[in-house]
């Protein structure tokens, strides 16, 4: 992904954030559809945060 096709010098900081999470949630939606078609329920967590802990700490 590149920032700049995402992002631009004359956007607002709130523009860039809403872009930047458009974004996120697009490659993710398209991550997810591409493991289902391998047979998996879903390719990664929602929050990256919780590849750093264990279930049980959850």
């Amino acid at each position: 992904m590149n920032a700049s096709t995402i992002i631009n010098d004359t956007m607002t900081l709130d523009e860039k954030l809403a872009a930047i999470d458009a974004a996120m949630a697009n490659a993710k939606a398209q991550a997810d559809e591409d493991a289902r078609t391998n047979g998996f329920t879903t390719a990664a967590p929602l929050d990256p945060a919780d590849l750093t802990m264990c279930d049980s700490c959850q």
